[in-house]
Order: C-alpha cells, then structure tokens, then sequence
C-alpha cells in the first residue's frame, strides 16, 4: 500500500507540475549534449586550422552548461513556493478591492468604515486555504 501511496504522490507532482520538469529535463539535456556540439566543434575547427576560436568556443560550452544546471536548479526550489506566493497575493488583492469599495462608496457612516477596515470577511474555502 505504501508504494501506491508514493506513485499516487508522484504522479499527481508530475501531472501539476509537467510544464517545469518537462523544461528541466529539456535544460540538462543541452547540457549533456554541449559537449557532445563542442566535441564536433573542436573537430572542426582544428580540420579549419582557425585555432584561435577553440577559446570562445570552451567558454561558451561551459556557459551554457552552468546556465541550464543553475537555472534548472532554481526552477526546482521555486517549484512549491509558488501555490504560497499566489494564496498570498490573492489575499493582497482581496484586501486592496475591499479598500477601493470603501472609498467609491462615502455612504457609510466613520463607525462601518473602521468596521470594514478592520474585519476580514472570510469564508469556509478561505480558511480552508489558509491551512
């Protein structure tokens, strides 16, 4: 039963998250094949005799490896941060229609206005959020 526990787990993560792994597994793919194009490039230019780009061409490859291993690490720690980053933004911007309504509409006596400001109107799907 555990182990059905575990493929459940993490094929709803792949399914939720697929656009991410599939762009991470795209990134370390061109990296692993840099070396291959850098090998062939190599080849190439020493068929050429142009020997003075042989060091443009290794840093380039080693750029472009170090950009899709750190950025593909960034993606992973970023990965589950964002459902955090949205609840709260969404709250910010529930908050933010509440103060508008507040001050299109002057036909609220200074007793409701402080009430309004001060109280959060929550519902059962908010706080079920929240936790």
């Amino acid at each position: 039963m555990f182990k059905q526990v575990k493929s459940a787990l993490f094929w709803y993560y792949l399914f939720k998250f697929r656009r991410r792994v599939i762009l991470i597994v795209l990134l370390l793919i061109v990296a692993l094949f840099a070396n291959a194009i850098y090998s062939d490039v190599v080849q190439y230019l020493t068929l050429k005799e142009k020997l003075e780009f042989l060091e443009a061409v290794l840093i380039a490859k080693w750029i472009i490896i170090i950009f899709n291993i750190v950025f593909s690490i960034y993606l992973i720690l970023t990965m589950f941060k964002k459902e955090e980053d949205k609840v709260v933004k969404k709250v910010q911007k529930e908050d933010k229609k509440i103060k508008t309504e507040i001050k299109k509409t002057d036909k609220f006596s200074n007793r409701e206005k402080e009430f309004l400001n001060k109280k959060k109107l929550r519902t059962k799907a908010d706080i079920l959020l929240e936790k």
